[in-house]
């Protein structure tokens, strides 16, 4: 059996990779088309050019790290590298908690380093090109080394308590290993901007003026209960501009980059601002954490199946069943039924799109939400014509020529 699992493994990652390759050679040519007439006064044809040369600079880089990260794992796999691993932790400590911490923890930061150089191009040469770039070599570290800390804080301690529950009691770890991790996620999606946002970067109260007023008489209109509007330090990292609502209850909050505020007028903020409130007032936060439950509960029912299989281990070099090398080969197999999964929730997210574009057309902020998102992606050179299929599998908000056209029939 150990064998099939193998072989399984091996199909389903160059497939995945076929695929993802298929799909950007598609939406690569697919972005020389004709523009709609809506889009064309996005761009002029100086900056037209220079977005082209965006997109396809990063799409030939992309296309070079994943080929080089595919090439890696296959070899891992093929070469039994991560047997390896396994037994180079099994001869530092016996104890099943620290094997596998120590055993994933090896992955990440060698699966990190050696990705360093690509990232680093990325940030310093890539995104400074076309003068995107506001992080400095001191920040990249700093941030480098936070994103470890909260790693082995967060993501060790998380794991942590889920293999210190299977040995604990293997029978009914599918069922409590979901229960900490729904409660877990449940105090990330309320407490994200006040923990671990913080960490990276500064936010700030929004402070008393003219664009505060019109989104407070906005607020009172739509009979929506606002008070936390925050400002983040976004320039700190990069030009481009964006808002998020994040949190549920009274956690709840709208976050608004600086660099947003400096590229649209008031009403275009506020017309972004209503869109993220339809979010709130249609409950999509909610929904979308509701949804999760099930999904969750149906990884960890399978996982827990395969948790103490021989032939799970076997299948990448091991020789008894272990949490850490069963989970491996899980994640692997379990990736074609976590894409479906993903693709319904990327239908349903631009569903929860459109819903929130509509509720600020209905408070008459149809036209400044058009401008608004059309400076949002002019400032972030984005892609006008994305291939459907690809956005198919890949979106989670309607493109802009979908949001546009939506936006026009809800006038």
């Amino acid at each position: 059996m150990s064998y099939y699992l193998f072989i399984s493994i091996i199909i389903i990652l160059i497939a995945n990779f076929a695929l993802e390759r298929y799909l950007s050679i598609l939406n690569l040519g697919y972005s020389k088309n004709e523009l709609p007439t809506v889009l064309r006064d996005i761009y002029d044809p100086e900056k037209y050019a220079k977005q082209q040369d965006y997109f396809r600079t990063n799409q030939r880089f992309g296309m070079i790290t994943s080929t080089f990260g595919f090439l890696v794992t296959l070899a891992m796999y093929l070469g039994g590298g991560f047997a390896w691993v396994d037994g180079l932790v099994q001869n530092i400590t016996t104890n099943t908690i620290l094997v596998s911490i120590l055993f994933f923890g090896i992955l990440f930061l060698a699966n990190d380093l050696i990705t360093i150089p690509f990232q680093w191009y990325d940030t310093f040469v890539i995104e400074q090109r076309f003068e995107f770039n506001k992080v400095t070599p001191k920040l990249f570290v700093l941030d480098k080394l936070k994103g470890y800390g909260m790693g082995m804080v967060l993501g060790g301690g998380l794991m942590s308590l889920i293999i210190w529950i299977y040995t604990l009691t293997p029978t009914y770890f599918w069922l409590l290993a979901w229960a900490t991790v729904t409660v877990f996620s449940l105090f990330m999606t309320m407490f994200y901007s006040q923990i671990i946002v913080p960490l990276f970067n500064k936010q700030t109260p929004l402070a008393e003026g003219e664009l505060r007023n019109e989104i407070e008489k906005f607020a009172n209109k739509s009979g929506f209960n606002l008070t936390n509007i925050f400002v983040i330090d976004g320039s700190k990292r990069s030009t481009k501009a964006n808002a998020y609502f994040t949190g549920l209850g009274a956690k709840k909050r709208i976050v608004l980059y600086d660099t947003l505020m400096d590229k649209m007028t008031t009403d275009e903020i506020v017309a972004v601002l209503a869109h993220e409130v339809g979010h709130y007032k249609h409950k999509h936060t909610l929904i979308n954490f509701l949804l999760s439950i099930p999904s969750t509960l149906l990884l960890f029912f399978a996982f827990g199946y395969i948790l103490q299989s021989d032939a799970f281990a076997q299948a990448v070099g091991g020789k008894v069943a272990s949490f850490h090398l069963n989970a491996l080969v899980f994640s692997i197999l379990y990736s074609p039924f976590s894409l479906l999964l993903d693709l319904g929730t990327n239908v349903l997210s631009r569903k929860f799109e459109y819903q929130a574009d509509a509720f600020a057309a209905k408070y008459g902020y149809a036209p400044q939400l058009e401008s608004g998102l059309k400076k949002l992606t002019a400032s972030s050179l984005g892609n006008l014509m994305p291939h459907p299929l690809y956005v198919f599998f890949h979106y989670s908000h309607p493109t802009l020529f979908q949001r546009i056209t939506k936006l026009k029939i809800e006038k």
